[in-house]
């Protein structure tokens, strides 16, 4: 056991000291006061070391939250009025150009030049946005400015919505799933999520985790190789000032790991957090990379948006699942949900679990005379939970 911790330590080391490109997300939590002001507190030391990581010629992008709980702090709002979307979008309006202002005055003395990306779910479910989107981005890194990213929240109504027998979050779950997928359009190394907590945390009194080495409440998991779902059940609910919370932060870090990537979830509110973490150091819980997608799989696995959903026989199944075959239209047992030609679509076997998402050669319609539904090269398998 100790001699794996070791090993699972020194990757880690290695890992972190060597990245070249990271994405970085701070949190509502992080970015602003119980007031909705600016922490300064916490964001100087943070841009002190983001610029630090640029000097080192590191590539850094900035996925931050805050503008909401800014626009509602300087129009005076109780945190009560946030309840119904449009006061919401009202108070990104207001607040967007606050952080961005804020951003440009405590960046501005390292000398570090910054631009503005506002997206939405829309940016990652068309391929052709997402591809304009990574021309972009790589364009302003490679021009030597600091991509500041936050979710549209004035036009961006995503809600949860359910696809097929599990709800799936559309939204950005305060821009923890906006900033895992931003590291993967962009095929960064490393995600680092910080938050006001010193990471994830072990659950006291279980026997079943104290014997995986999980530790009791107060202790963080300094490592983690697989999600399992034990660590599901350990994350909590929303923060009380962001939409987010710790299990949206462990649905991010998996996507980092799936995409090759290596992702911390750590205490934003300490000076010391990001240097740490650079240096290699124990610093938060670490999730150590495993396989790797590329390209339009990896859009297909994580980012596209699902339009519709098929009903696939047992035959059909194997067929994609262990020979890497196209789906015919022979093996569909029924179209649940309507698509159209290019349109992403989830794949599910007779019991109803997605096992598959594919990009469809045809709508729905013409799916019963229609050969071929799915070529291989437009299907990706998905991981079950154990």
């Amino acid at each position: 056991m100790s001699q794996s911790l070791h090993q699972g330590d020194q990757r880690r080391n290695g890992l972190l000291r060597n990245t070249k490109r990271v994405v970085i997300k701070l949190g509502t939590s992080t970015v602003t006061g119980s007031q909705g002001e600016l922490s300064l507190e916490r964001i100087e030391p943070i841009v002190q070391a983001i610029a630090t990581l640029q000097t080192n010629r590191r590539q850094v992008v900035l996925v931050s939250s805050g503008a909401v709980g800014l626009g509602r702090g300087w129009l005076g709002l109780h945190p009560s009025r946030l309840k119904d979307m449009v006061t919401k979008q009202a108070c990104a309006a207001v607040g967007q150009g606050l952080l961005m202002e804020a951003y440009k005055r405590l960046f501005g003395a390292y000398d570090v030049k910054i631009a503005q990306v506002l997206l939405t779910e829309e940016d990652f479910s068309n391929w052709r946005r997402y591809s304009n989107l990574r021309r972009t981005m790589e364009k302003l890194i490679g021009f030597g400015v600091l991509p500041i990213v936050n979710e549209n929240d004035t036009v961006s109504t995503a809600e949860l919505e359910t696809v097929g027998d599990s709800p799936r979050s559309v939204a950005f779950s305060d821009n923890d799933r906006l900033a895992a997928l931003v590291m993967s359009g962009l095929e960064a190394d490393a995600l680092i999520l910080l938050t006001n907590v010193d990471g994830l945390l072990g659950t006291q009194g279980s026997t079943k985790h104290t014997r995986a080495g999980l530790g009791s409440r107060t202790q963080v998991i300094p490592l983690i190789s697989k999600v399992t779902p034990e660590l599901r059940a350990l994350a909590s609910g929303p923060s009380h000032f962001g939409r987010g919370g710790m299990r949206t932060k462990l649905e991010a870090a998996e996507i980092a790991m799936n995409c090759g990537g290596v992702a911390v979830i750590a205490n934003g509110s300490r000076a010391e957090t990001l240097p740490r973490i650079f240096a290699g150091e124990s610093e938060g819980t670490v999730f150590l990379p495993s396989s790797r997608m590329k390209g339009k799989r990896r859009w297909l696995a994580y980012a596209a948006g699902v339009r519709g959903r098929v009903v696939v026989d047992a035959g059909a199944q194997r067929a994609i699942t262990c020979g890497k075959a196209s789906l015919l239209s022979s093996g569909v047992v029924r179209v649940e949900k309507q698509f159209g030609p290019m349109d992403v679509v989830s794949i599910a076997d007779v019991e109803g679990h997605e096992f598959a998402r594919g990009i469809a050669n045809c709508a729905s319609e013409a799916a019963a005379t229609a050969r071929i539904l799915f070529t291989r090269d437009n299907i990706v398998l998905l991981e079950r939970e154990a």
